[in-house]
């Protein structure tokens, strides 16, 4: 399966899958919960460098995708 970003003001919450992006209603909800957590994370920590974080979880789990142990 290959993943599909929202597009803004193109989502729609009828059925089970949005159609702007095709993907699952239970699939967004799980990657804006996933997300939500390394923000409250990140704000839990008070890190005044965000961006740097953010970078470094998306280079963390690309990393792991393309090597898993």
């Amino acid at each position: 399966m290959k993943f599909s970003p929202c597009i803004s003001g193109k989502c729609t919450y009828e059925g089970t899958h949005c159609e702007g992006c095709g993907r699952s209603h239970e699939e967004i909800a799980e990657t804006k919960k996933m997300i939500n957590e390394l923000v409250g994370y990140a704000q839990k920590m008070e890190y005044e460098n965000f961006e740097e974080f953010a970078n470094f979880i998306g280079k963390s789990v690309l990393k792991k995708l393309q090597n898993p142990s």
